[in-house]
């Protein structure tokens, strides 16, 4: 697989990653022997990147990964994790004293003593532009806790805030066929700097695999049920923000767009990985085939060329663009 320079980590990762958040909670029952087995999937598939977050089962996320990775030493993985979602969302609590204590239990759960990279896990707005934040972050660097940082954002806004510091080496973002701001200003703004661009929630929590239909249903303890308002963390982060229902007429004419070869999956996250200034995509799995079938979507990125591109503009545009645009 195609293999990608991550920002200013410097650290070269697969085009396709893995994002663990279904190994360790909402998005149902997890089985952590089928975790484990996922995670092999997508390295014999050439994945070299997993993210994950402290606040993913309460650990569990991380502590399977470092259980897999201290099962198979040698494997040259780079993990991605993230912190700060398991404490009220102040600002006054993205403090050293608390990020000590947060990267020294992701330390040991996954098993290593250097983090390859910890990013703020889409903290408040007013986190993005406190200089002592950032100042904290470099300490753990020079302490020899952690490699590298970034962020996790919801919003273009608070990426480009990141990006201005100059520690920062990574911006996670959500970037999909529905989601298309970051586009305008964001990854311009991350290639002038060096920054990484990690592109999460691809499929736009499922919708861009084209397997949902009206009937389909989720479990209790699946967000695409319990949050689909809002009501537990913020709705981008299901569907990417968009209606259900109407995600569902967008995806039927996305999937006219699909290139022979392809399924609607992995033209989806093909298309992102073909955006200039993308490091690695970030799709989840539930199965090994699903691990297997999302990494071989590198394989379509020259087929998704300006056409393909145009289409998805207007699926967005007059789909979504009202709704979704100003908000993120």
């Amino acid at each position: 697989m195609e293999q990608r320079i991550l920002g200013k980590t410097g650290r070269t990762v697969s085009v396709v990653g893995l994002g663990t958040w279904q190994l360790g909670a909402d998005w149902g029952s997890v089985d952590q022997a089928e975790a484990g087995r996922i995670l092999a999937a997508a390295v014999d598939a050439g994945v070299t990147f997993f993210d994950t977050a402290d606040v993913y089962g309460d650990g569990r996320s991380e502590q399977t990964i470092g259980a897999y990775l201290a099962a198979n030493p040698g494997l040259d993985i780079t993990v991605a994790t993230k912190m700060g979602r398991r404490v009220e969302q102040q600002p006054e609590n993205y403090s050293l004293a608390n990020f000590r204590q947060w990267v020294d239990r992701s330390r040991r759960n996954l098993q290593t003593d250097c983090l390859d990279l910890v990013q703020l896990h889409c903290p408040p707005t007013a986190v993005y532009s406190r200089p002592e934040v950032y100042d904290a972050l470099d300490t753990l660097v020079s302490e020899g806790a952690i490699r590298n940082y970034g962020v996790s954002v919801e919003r273009t806004d608070e990426a480009l805030e990141a990006i201005s510091h100059g520690g920062t080496a990574t911006v996670q973002i959500i970037l999909n066929a529905f989601r298309l701001k970051p586009l305008e200003e964001v990854l311009p703004a991350a290639q002038a700097a060096g920054v990484g661009i990690i592109a999460r929630v691809p499929l736009a929590s499922g919708l861009l695999s084209g397997k949902y239909s009206r009937d389909t249903s989720f479990a209790a303890d699946d967000h695409r049920n319990y949050n689909r308002n809002g009501a537990a963390f913020d709705v981008g982060e299901t569907f990417s923000g968009v209606d259900f229902e109407q995600g569902l007429q967008a995806v039927a004419e996305f999937g006219n767009l699909v290139p022979a070869g392809a399924t609607t999956a992995q033209a989806a996250i093909a298309w992102i990985a073909a955006q200039d200034g993308v490091s690695t995509v970030i799709p989840g799995a539930r199965n090994q085939d699903q691990a297997r079938s999302n990494a071989a979507a590198a394989a379509a990125v020259p087929s998704v060329g300006p056409d393909f591109t145009n289409g998805v503009r207007d699926i967005y545009d007059r789909y979504f663009r009202e709704a979704v645009h100003p908000r993120w």
